[in-house]
């Protein structure tokens, strides 16, 4: 499985949580440069992770549009494992 993380420069412990879980591939986008609004999310995601701390609402509504057009769940969180965590059981991922 993949999941794609958009926002947050370093993300710590979270590429280790979310292999815990079972994601083999984590793909990150800091969502710092202009160009990341025009990023392509893999077609191999089945997951997007916003890290909502670290990114502007144009990067937020793009990653939303193209999370819908390719029908990947698509989750919000602040960058603490526990929301993501909570966020991951919520959708039972």
């Amino acid at each position: 499985m993949c999941v794609v993380v958009v926002g947050g420069d370093r993300l710590g412990q979270i590429p280790d949580r979310l292999a815990d879980r079972g994601f083999q591939q984590i793909v990150h986008v800091t969502g710092r440069k202009v160009r990341d609004v025009c990023c392509q999310i893999p077609t191999e995601a089945c997951l997007i992770l916003v890290l909502t701390d670290y990114v502007n609402h144009a990067l937020a509504e793009k990653v939303r549009e193209e999370a819908k057009r390719r029908k990947v769940p698509v989750v919000f969180a602040r960058r603490a494992w526990s929301t993501i965590h909570r966020e991951l059981e919520r959708l039972c991922v």
